[in-house]
């Protein structure tokens, strides 16, 4: 009974390790970071390893979750302030998917038109 025992816990430890290390390596890693200028007016995005963002478009904050598939970042429902700033082109608002060029995040709007991009900071 021992040895099954024995085989059982050690079924759910390997289990439990492959989830785990599953979860620390992220495909998303090169979206992770901070992107855009960190000055009033300007666009500026935050991505964490979850998929979840934060910034600015330059006037108006914005809020959401995306998600990584390949070499794409797919911005979901995000949350967002829509008032008008003279000055501000608040193009980041229509963001639908990025991809990752070098030091360069790409900002496309649904259809695949590029819309903006941002530098890593």
């Amino acid at each position: 009974m021992t040895t099954r025992f024995a085989r059982v816990v050690f079924a759910v430890t390997a289990a439990a390790a492959l989830t785990f290390l599953a979860g620390c390596s992220s495909s998303g890693s090169s979206f992770t970071g901070d992107w855009g200028e960190a000055a009033t007016g300007k666009p500026s995005l935050t991505i964490e390893s979850d998929g979840s963002f934060s910034g600015t478009d330059g006037c108006n904050p914005l809020k959401g979750k995306g998600t990584v598939s390949g070499d794409t970042f797919t911005f979901g429902p995000f949350a967002s302030t829509l008032k008008a700033c003279e000055g501000v082109t608040p193009w980041l608002n229509l963001a639908d998917t990025a991809k990752v060029d070098g030091d360069t995040l790409v900002v496309y709007r649904s259809g695949g038109t590029k819309i903006g991009t941002l530098d890593k900071r």
